[in-house]
């Protein structure tokens, strides 16, 4: 899972800049580098207020974040031909249908 990134990916999308989306968040910007870097794991709470900020519900946010690794080794060969274009389409919906905030 590659929860991180997906953050990153979602905060840079909607254009805002770490530094303010950390204080959005109330956390610092050491602490959401450290996040987007997937060298600390959020707890629940400081995961759902970024998610609440990003305007994308907490269960896309980890959809968006699996990998091949995440799935059943039977199920990857489905997953390899699906995840991008699903991906794609609810992270085209979820980006054009909440304004930045």
């Amino acid at each position: 899972m590659n929860l991180g990134s997906t953050i990153k990916t979602l905060r840079k999308q909607k254009g805002i800049k770490q530094n303010l989306f950390a204080d959005k968040c109330d956390i610092t910007q050491t602490y959401l580098s450290q996040i987007e870097n997937n060298a600390k794991r959020p707890n629940l709470s400081t995961l759902q207020i970024i998610s609440d900020k990003l305007g994308v519900p907490m269960p896309i946010l980890f959809f968006l974040s699996l990998d091949g690794e995440d799935i059943k080794p039977e199920k990857r060969k489905a997953y390899t031909l699906l995840a991008p274009s699903i991906k794609s389409m609810v992270n085209e919906f979820f980006t054009n249908t909440y304004s930045k905030q």
